[in-house]
């Protein structure tokens, strides 16, 4: 039986950064943590959860003493845009949990993840877009810099939909590179540092 031809799969470059100081550093309090169990999304169960499956799974993180709940994809779900709609509306989120929704970084999904969230205490609104270069070149048939400003878009919506938004929602912002392990660090680079340009985040 052959070995397995290793040589043919190009190495990932390494990043030299002598001046990092982070993994010297020891954890000496618990971190946020963000449960991200109630999004179904790609990884769902051949028979996803019910309403009210989700409804008690959320209690249950709530017992837990989660402050940071991801709740659902609710552009691409009915059922997770009614948990999203049915927590809010019956008052069942504290007012020290955030909750987190994904979305895509296109204008219908954005909006309907909006209408999803208006009136939450708080909302993290987690934005993302293929990154990669298998996925620009193959499934998007788009350039680095189109790819970049599709995200540039989206980030300008959510914060325009979040100033526009008349409810006490808190909002918060979060950005991700999908397929980031396929992604050219220094392209990477460049689509992250062009959202924060737009959101133009504050340490708060």
């Amino acid at each position: 039986m052959s070995k397995m031809n290793y040589q043919k799969y190009k190495q990932y470059i390494p990043i030299q950064l002598s001046d990092r100081t982070w993994p010297d550093k020891t954890i000496t309090k618990a971190p946020m943590w963000c449960s991200v169990d109630l999004r179904d999304g790609n990884q769902a169960l051949e028979v996803p959860m019910t309403l009210d499956q989700k409804l008690d799974f959320f209690s249950h993180l709530l017992k837990l003493g989660f402050k940071e709940i991801e709740i659902g994809f609710p552009a691409a779900s009915d059922t997770e845009f009614r948990l999203c709609r049915h927590l809010i509306d019956n008052h069942l989120i504290p007012e020290d949990v955030s909750i987190q929704v994904l979305t895509q970084a296109r204008p219908e999904i954005i909006e309907r993840t909006f209408a999803a969230v208006k009136g939450a205490p708080k909302a993290v609104i987690h934005l993302y877009n293929s990154t990669s270069t298998l996925q620009r070149e193959v499934v998007f048939r788009m350039s680095q810099d189109q790819i970049l400003d599709m995200a540039v878009y989206g980030a300008k919506l959510v914060k325009d939909f979040a100033e526009k938004d008349d409810s006490c929602t808190e909002y918060f912002f979060e950005y991700s590179p999908e397929s980031f392990s396929g992604t050219e660090p220094d392209f990477a680079v460049r689509v992250c540092d062009a959202v924060l340009d737009v959101w133009k985040p504050t340490p708060e």
